[in-house]
């Protein structure tokens, strides 16, 4: 039987008005010590950001969300936080902010396979049926 490994993981909401709170779920960071995994998938539907916020900039958001991919797997370009440790970089992704771009709290889970809980959490968090 595989061993259980602890994760935790928070979903990336695009927040188009900070002050209405109105938000859309576009990705899902999950990081798991054991496994050395840490990885973010997002995806960015432009008609139902459309229909919150016509005026929203997509190229900006897009960007920002890559730039999150790009710090959870540490690569070249991604700055002085990309070239953290995985715990840090994930504290620092997963961290409160107020800007058009934030994360959800913080949750924990087991899992035998992070790669598929990734998956799993992104099918059912962000994609719609």
């Amino acid at each position: 039987m595989q061993e259980q490994h602890l994760f935790e993981y928070a979903v990336l909401r695009v927040v188009p008005h900070v002050e209405r709170e109105e938000f859309i779920n576009v990705g899902v960071i999950l990081y798991c010590a054991k496994q050395r995994f840490l990885k973010t998938l997002y995806h960015v539907d432009a008609q139902r950001l459309k229909a919150i916020c016509a005026k929203i900039d997509l190229e900006e958001i897009e960007a920002n969300l890559h730039s999150f991919q790009r710090i959870s797997n540490g690569e070249g370009g991604s700055g002085p936080i990309g070239q953290l440790d995985m715990p840090s970089r994930f504290r620092w992704l997963t961290a409160t902010r107020s800007t058009v771009v934030q994360t959800s709290k913080v949750h924990p889970g087991f899992s035998k396979d992070a790669g598929h809980t990734l998956n799993r959490l992104y099918q059912e968090l962000v994609l719609l049926p």
